[in-house]
């Protein structure tokens, strides 16, 4: 177990959520909604709004990676570092597409409070995004 991971626990920004696993499939399913919408936006030409629309699909996968475990984040970071721990350590999950959540959450972040954002960019995040709710989805099955 990372320290990182460790120490999230401890400040209680990672928790047990007994309903999480009862609730996996919804958010997993809202997760593809998000990215369908952020599709129909990037097909808009609205890329700032796009870039931000994928980072929460892709927080809403991971969210849901979480749940399927019964537990629950306090922290975009340590949501983060929780699925880096369960899932990339265990090797159940490729590391390209956790650096893609982040990179996801970095440019949500320079779009969202820098009004920086780029069309290539966005398309980028659009193909991980993909990926990931995939990979994510195919996990909670399996653990269902």
């Amino acid at each position: 177990m990372s320290l990182e991971y460790e120490d999230c626990i401890k400040r209680g920004k990672i928790k047990p959520f007994s309903r999480g696993k009862t609730l996996a499939p919804k958010e997993i399913e809202a997760a593809f909604s998000d990215l369908e919408r952020a599709r129909k936006t990037y097909r808009d030409k609205d890329y700032k709004w796009a870039t931000i629309q994928i980072y929460y699909s892709m927080f809403h996968g991971a969210r849901a990676l979480l749940y399927i475990k019964n537990l629950r984040e306090h922290s975009h970071f340590c949501l983060i570092s929780a699925i880096k721990t369960l899932y990339v350590d265990t090797r159940q999950l490729p590391i390209r597409l956790l650096e893609g959540v982040q990179e996801a959450k970095n440019l949500r972040e320079d779009a969202d409070y820098y009004n920086r954002w780029s069309k290539e960019g966005c398309n980028r995040l659009l193909k991980l995004a993909e990926d990931f709710l995939n990979q994510a989805a195919s996990i909670i099955k399996a653990l269902l």
